[in-house]
């Protein structure tokens, strides 16, 4: 069995992984991935070894709250996060108000403002124990899990600068304090946790505007009468009747009639595929011209629409925290640092025989030095430049997680329409034959498409347009579905169609085969033109590749990353278009619903994966990838499913992101190198290590000095990516 869980009460990826954990110890579990973002767990378990409240009792015994995800959950969750974001937002703006004028009153006018310790313990008590009070409890959940965390961290430092500063105020009141430091570093690493949750209140709206496309009612025969009924009354079997301009409300099977069906939305083609009596349509997919029945086969969540919504949320909610490095550190750093300055303090007080103050001063300095700020600032400063670097460049990164994830990927699979191509269909060629010009060809063309409202009219009729020609009038205009028209113009009998209109109307391609056959191996449609029986030209559609394409591919050949395309097109037609854009690896006649499956079988090969593309049909490959990439000009569900969004919808973007997620994450590495330097070289001091040779001691003030240097080194390099050329 399996079963989605909510989890609320993480506060960073040590807590996820302390729950996965803690899940798969869970006897009769036998699988269990926690997702910090989304804030879900999926569990696998044996029924008969363990209840789903027994699952859910182990996860609260650990300090979290849990209970069962269900349907009915989503608009809770969107308030709850709506709601969690609020509250922190709150909170930042009520520590900045009482941070910023204490940092300015022991800064700069300590000595100026009488009795000033006792003012900076009135603006810094709030910050500390009500701005502050999230940290303690997640200090004091780690403490109890045998773990520790950014929370740990937090707690520590600013409560030794704090208590000190107690110690000070009650005892020596004209001494140095640190109440302004706890106060401003609470305020830092709040921001970091509005910006996280903030993050976490946009996540994807995917899953409901995926729901919102499908069709609300359908029109069933029923005993011969037609009724309309909710969707959901449809069984399979039902007889539906469907009219030009409608939506079709669930798969199924074409009894009777033929229409022009634009299944976009679905499959991410820009051209609507013809459909007549045997062929199957999709639910959700919409009707273009035309009525036409059909049999109901599949029906509420067996339908395509359905399935593609399930493989989202699974996609969604497999996805592996990212597991930040400051988190990793501050596992080892913590104990590391609580040690250290217990046994500066014993030394001293114990061994070296130093009075209480002196241990004691001892103490606080390491701790202080080792206060986190620098390290609570190394990522997210670099991320929020590094997004900004990124809206600049017209490159809309939605998260944190997929700017750090991208500097991994080796494996790019781009979709065909509208990501490598264009996306709208345009005449290619004009081939006219002998005994007739390009522009009379063009002119019987038009003419006939004019009153068409085949796919294909749009590009014939714009094509004209730019070349200067006017349609003329025709008369006897018949539409054949799945063939093409027939019309009069001048007195002469006009066919336009495919081979098998012109097999019908007994005209002879032998002529002309071998160029026929050339633009159909190039992944053309080829329409044939014959007046009074004689054949005219040629006229080959398709969707052109983007001129940026090409580049794009071999840019990230040049990067190291492996390039794959993927469509639903044939063989012929998909290796056609990967061959003009430089594209080698090539998946082709891919269902959408198997889209996510080969960006599955790649990572499953140990590929970092990027999808991209701009179709619903992506969707799921979007999700299931370690990054998802969507052109703006796609649907909002892919948009909604992606992690990066290319506002010029540029092939070359992808390299941008990619360099860019390289060079912000090369930042962020130096940031966390300096930030433990700075504590790695000052720990042995402010315990005192010299001051047996040299006397000389590390005052708190110091080490306090030394941690905002450290901070505003790491600031100072993050703010350096603005500058750097992508």
């Amino acid at each position: 069995m399996k079963t989605n869980l909510r989890i609320s009460g993480m506060h960073c990826a040590n807590c996820s992984t302390l729950i996965t954990r803690t899940l798969k110890k869970t006897p009769g579990v036998t699988d269990a991935n926690v997702n910090l973002s989304t804030e879900k767990a999926a569990v696998d378990y044996d029924e008969t070894k363990v209840s789903v409240q027994e699952i859910i009792s182990a996860v609260k015994n650990k300090g979290y709250g849990a209970q069962v995800s269900t349907e009915a959950d989503k608009t809770t969750e969107e308030l709850e996060k709506k709601e969690e974001l609020a509250r922190t937002s709150k909170l930042l703006f009520f520590s900045v108000m009482l941070a910023v004028p204490a940092a300015l009153l022991g800064m700069v006018f300590m000595e100026r403002v009488p009795y000033a310790i006792y003012f900076l313990f009135l603006l810094a008590t709030p910050v500390q124990f009500i701005a502050g009070a999230r940290f303690y409890k997640g200090a004091w959940s780690a403490l109890k899990n045998k773990t520790s965390n950014m929370d740990t961290l937090v707690a520590l430092g600013t409560s030794a600068a704090y208590f000190y500063s107690v110690v000070v105020m009650l005892t020596n009141p004209m001494g140095n304090q640190y109440f302004e430091t706890a106060a401003v570093l609470i305020t830092f690493v709040l921001l970091g946790k509005y910006l996280e949750a903030k993050a976490k209140g946009k996540t994807s709206e995917a899953i409901k505007k995926l729901m919102d496309m499908s069709s609300k009612t359908a029109t069933v025969i029923r005993d011969g009468k037609e009724l309309i009924l909710p969707v959901e009354q449809v069984v399979v079997g039902d007889i539906i009747l469907v009219k030009p301009g409608e939506k079709i409300p669930v798969d199924g099977t074409i009894i009777s009639g033929a229409s022009s069906i634009d299944e976009s939305m679905i499959t991410g083609e820009s051209v609507p595929v013809e459909k007549t009596a045997g062929n199957a349509v999709i639910g959700s997919t919409i009707n273009k011209h035309g009525s036409f029945k059909f049999k109901a086969t599949k029906v509420g969540a067996d339908t395509t629409l359905a399935h593609i919504i399930k493989l989202v949320e699974d996609a969604q909610g497999s996805r592996a925290p990212i597991q930040r490095f400051a988190d990793s550190v501050s596992s080892i750093f913590v104990p590391a640092v609580i040690t250290i300055a217990i046994l500066s303090f014993a030394f001293w007080y114990i061994l070296a025989g130093k009075t209480l103050a002196f241990a004691l001063i001892i103490a606080v300095s390491v701790l202080v030095i080792s206060c986190p700020c620098a390290l609570g600032l190394a990522t997210p400063t670099a991320i929020m430049v590094g997004i900004g670097k990124g809206a600049e460049l017209g490159i809309l990164i939605k998260s944190g997680e997929a700017l750090e994830t991208a500097q991994k990927i080796n494996a790019v699979i781009f979709d065909k329409t509208g990501t490598i191509t264009k996306g709208t269909p345009s005449v290619t060629d004009v081939i006219p034959l002998p005994g007739f010009t390009e522009e009379e060809a063009i002119t019987y063309a038009a003419s006939v498409e004019k009153n068409s409202e085949h796919p294909l009219a749009e590009a014939i009729l714009k094509h004209a347009k730019e070349k200067d020609v006017t349609p003329t009038e025709v008369t006897h205009f018949t539409a054949i579905p799945g063939h093409g028209i027939t019309a009069t113009a001048h007195g002469k009998k006009i066919i336009f169609g495919n081979r098998k209109l012109a097999a019908e109307q007994k005209i002879d391609t032998t002529p002309f085969e071998d160029r026929l056959t050339a633009l159909e191996d190039e992944g053309k449609t080829v329409v044939i033109l014959a007046v009074g029986g004689t054949p005219a030209a040629l006229i080959a559609i398709a969707d052109t590749i983007k001129e940026t394409s090409p580049p794009a591919v071999e840019e990230l050949k040049r990067i190291g990353v492996e390039v794959y395309m993927i469509t639903g097109d044939n063989k012929r037609t998909a290796k056609a278009v990967a061959k003009k854009a430089h594209i080698d690896n090539v998946f082709s006649e891919v269902l959408p619903e198997d889209k996510a499956r080969h960006v599955k079988e790649l990572q499953e090969k140990g590929k970092k994966v990027a999808m991209v593309g701009d179709g619903i049909n992506d969707a799921p490959a979007l999700a299931q990838a370690d990054v998802g990439i969507v052109m703006a000009s796609g649907t909002d569900v892919a948009m909604e499913a992606g992690g990066i969004v290319l506002m010029k919808n540029n092939p070359a973007d992808v390299v941008k992101a990619i360099r860019l997620s390289r060079t912000t994450m090369s930042k962020i590495r130096q940031n966390m190198f300096w930030a433990l330097v700075y504590n790695t070289l000052g720990i042995p001091v402010a315990a005192g290590i010299f001051y047996p040779f040299t006397g000389w001691l590390l005052s708190p003030i110091i080490a306090g000095g030394a941690m905002a240097l450290s901070s505003v080194s790491v600031v100072s390099n993050s703010l350096l990516l603005k500058y750097k050329k992508i």
